[in-house]
This record gives C-alpha cells, structure tokens and sequence, in this order.
C-alpha cells in the first residue's frame, strides 16, 4: 500500500505543480513517519495504515518538528491525499 500511495502522490504533486521535497523519517530508537512533504516552508507527515486503528501520533516527531502536522492515511480516506 505505501509504494501505491507514494507513487500516486509523486503524480499528483507533478500534475499540480505541487512542489515539495520529500523524505521519510526514522529515529535512533525505531519510530517513523511514512512520508514527510516539506512544502509551503511546512512539514507534512504521513502514516499510511490499511485500517482506521488508532494510531498514536510519534512524540518524538512532534517534540522535534512542533510545527508539523501529522495525518494517518488509509482506506477511507487515501483518495483525498492522492487525487
């Protein structure tokens, strides 16, 4: 599902004239973050679930980057964030 959703918004961002740089992010200690779209002088993060379980935004994401925003990604939801 990731490789799908990562594609699917390379696309968009190219058809859109979306320009963003784009990473994903790990800690030291394991926790991620799928997709990071630094735009807008913003970072956008990502995480691309299947189903709508609840998924903790990663603290420590938010404690080094307290200004960006953190979105879950998943089956209801994914045609927004790709189209």
């Amino acid at each position: 599902m990731g490789n799908f959703l990562v594609t699917e918004r390379l696309k968009k961002q190219s058809y859109k004239s979306i320009y963003a740089n784009n990473f994903f992010w790990r800690s030291w200690s394991g926790k991620e973050v799928d997709f990071i779209e630094e735009r807008e002088g913003k970072l956008f993060g990502y995480e691309f679930k299947w189903s709508k379980d609840k998924v903790k935004q990663p603290e420590l994401w938010l404690e080094t980057y307290p200004h960006a925003t953190f979105e879950v990604i998943n089956k209801d939801n994914y045609l927004d964030f790709i189209l």
